[in-house]
């Protein structure tokens, strides 16, 4: 693992010299992250507390470093981020008062790839369709924070806690998008992408029986918008 993180650090150095200056670009991006959620994390989620798969949508962004390899064909690594905050309480249970018991609930993804992308235009075109795909090693984190119900306890006491788990799991996207050029150097950029990923959580998340892993899906579908430098 330490050897693939390694190498795709070093990628952006080893494209940077294998070509002129002029060759490489630079994009960063914002937009939106929509979750896939489908995994027994979520569904137990959403059973237990007030949390639906739409209510995990956010902010992402992020950068790319990008080269041309040969006509119409780019190579580029990137960095990109999502962090989704919720706060919730129980959906069946609440204190002996009626007040609710409440917690909060944090999901941190940080995906570090690799994306060959087809161009089939000329340089001198205003609008650029594209279309790439690639790997990911996918740093994430999973928490939750407030006060919770022991539910091995006959009392069922409430008591503050918290949990988390994380790791970092391979994956890989796919993306479509168009870049529309003000001029030889810079353009807007539209992107769609699809991300697949999954990762089998440890820490306070690890199952206490073989054979029923908590499973957290990392996948999901991102619309960004942002700024392409060619250089």
């Amino acid at each position: 693992m330490q050897r693939a993180i390694l190498s795709l650090t070093l990628l952006p150095l080893l494209m940077a010299s294998a070509g002129p200056a002029s060759a490489g670009g630079l994009d960063v991006r914002l937009g939106a992250f929509v979750p896939g959620a489908n995994s027994n994390l979520f569904l137990d989620d959403e059973e237990l507390y007030f949390v639906t798969k739409s209510d995990w949508v956010g902010l992402t962004g992020g950068a790319e470093y990008n080269h041309v390899l040969v006509d119409n064909v780019e190579i580029g690594v990137h960095v990109d981020g999502y962090s989704r905050t919720l706060d919730t309480s129980y959906r069946d249970f609440v204190r002996p008062d009626d007040s609710e018991i409440y917690q909060t609930l944090k999901l941190d993804i940080i995906p570090f790839g690799l994306t060959v992308r087809l161009v089939p235009t000329s340089k001198r075109t205003k609008i650029a369709p594209y279309v790439g795909g690639g790997v990911d090693l996918f740093y994430w984190k999973y928490e939750e924070w407030g006060d919770f119900i022991d539910f091995w306890d006959p009392d069922m006491t409430i008591y503050y806690d918290e949990f988390y788990s994380d790791g970092v799991t391979f994956g890989f996207h796919a993306a479509g998008g168009v870049r529309f050029y003000f001029n030889r150097d810079f353009a807007l950029v539209a992107e769609g992408r699809y991300q697949w990923a999954e990762a089998k959580m440890g820490g306070d998340f690890a199952a206490n029986e073989p054979g029923l892993d908590n499973r957290l899906d990392l996948g999901g579908a991102s619309v960004t918008f942002g700024l392409h430098i060619r250089f």
